[in-house]
C-alpha cells in the first residue's frame, strides 16, 4: 500500500504543475479530493484518491480539449515558463492545457495535452495500468540477457519495476512498452543492467500513436482518435 502525501505534492507530479500553483488552485476551491472539495493541509493516498481539478471537472465535454505534440529534445515538459524551453512556451494553441505524462528534457517523442482533468487522473493515476511504449537507443550494443532482464524487473527508486514488454529492434536498439511510471524510468532501468540510454522516445500512449507527427508539430486529437483512447481507459465520451 502506497503512503500518504501532501495533495500539492501529488498534483505537481501528476499535472506537471507548481506546488505553489497546487495550493493556488487548493485554497480557490478548485481541486476535489473523491468528489469533496481538498482542505490546503489535506494528504492523499496516490493508489486509492481520486483528485480532479473542480474548474475542469465542471466543464461540458464541449469544452474539453485534447492535442497530441512530438516533443524535441531540449523542450521541458512543465507548465512553469522557462525562457522559451517549456512546452507552454512553444506550443500555440489558444486553449490552456496541462502536460499529460512527463518526458525528461533529453527524451523526445509523444506528449498528450489537455484541460481535462478526468482525462489525465485516469491516465496517470497507479492504479490504472495503461501502456506507454519507447524506441530506446543504446550506446553500444545491448545484450540479451540484459534485456531479459529489464522485462522481468530491475530495481528502481527502491521498488521492483513491474514486468514489461521488450523487443530487440537493433543490437543496440530496442522498444519497450510499459504500464507503470517512476521517474527517469527507462534510463534507470538501462543503468541498471550497465548500459546508457543514448536516444530515448515515447512513440505510443495507449491508443494514440505519433505516427505522421513530425518533431515540433502539435495536432489535436481526431473524434475517432479521442473516442478510441476513451474506450481504452475506460471513460465516457
Amino acid at each position: 500500500m502506497s503512503e500518504t502525501m501532501r495533495l500539492q505534492k501529488y498534483m505537481s507530479g501528476a499535472w506537471i504543475c507548481s506546488r505553489r500553483k497546487a495550493e493556488e488552485y487548493i485554497r480557490d476551491g478548485q481541486v476535489l479530493v473523491n468528489g469533496e472539495i481538498a482542505k490546503i493541509w489535506q494528504s492523499v493516498n496516490p493508489d486509492s484518491d481520486i483528485v480532479t481539478l473542480g474548474k475542469w471537472a465542471k466543464m461540458s465535454q464541449q469544452d474539453f480539449v485534447y492535442y497530441k505534440y512530438n516533443k524535441a529534445r531540449g523542450v521541458e515538459t512543465t507548465c512553469a515558463q522557462r525562457e522559451g524551453n517549456s512546452i507552454i512556451d512553444i506550443i500555440d494553441v489558444p486553449e490552456r492545457v496541462f502536460p499529460v505524462w512527463r518526458l525528461d528534457k533529453e527524451s523526445t517523442g509523444l506528449i498528450i495535452l489537455t484541460n481535462d482533468g478526468r482525462m489525465t487522473n485516469y491516465l496517470t493515476h497507479p492504479s490504472f495500468w495503461h501502456e506507454k511504449e519507447y524506441v530506446v537507443e543504446t550506446f553500444g550494443a545491448i545484450g540479451d540477457s540484459e534485456l531479459e532482464e529489464m522485462w522481468r524487473w530491475v530495481m528502481v527508486l527502491g521498488s521492483r519495476t513491474k514486468e514489461c514488454r521488450i523487443e530487440r529492434l537493433a543490437a543496440g536498439k530496442f522498444s519497450i512498452i510499459l504500464t507503470e511510471w517512476k521517474n527517469r524510468q527507462i534510463r534507470r532501468m538501462v543503468e541498471e543492467v550497465w548500459s546508457k540510454v543514448k536516444k530515448l522516445k515515447r512513440i505510443r500512449i495507449e491508443t494514440i500513436n505519433i505516427d505522421g507527427l513530425m518533431e515540433g508539430q502539435i495536432k489535436r486529437l481526431s473524434h475517432k482518435e479521442k473516442n478510441q483512447l476513451f474506450k481504452q481507459i475506460g471513460l465516457a465520451v
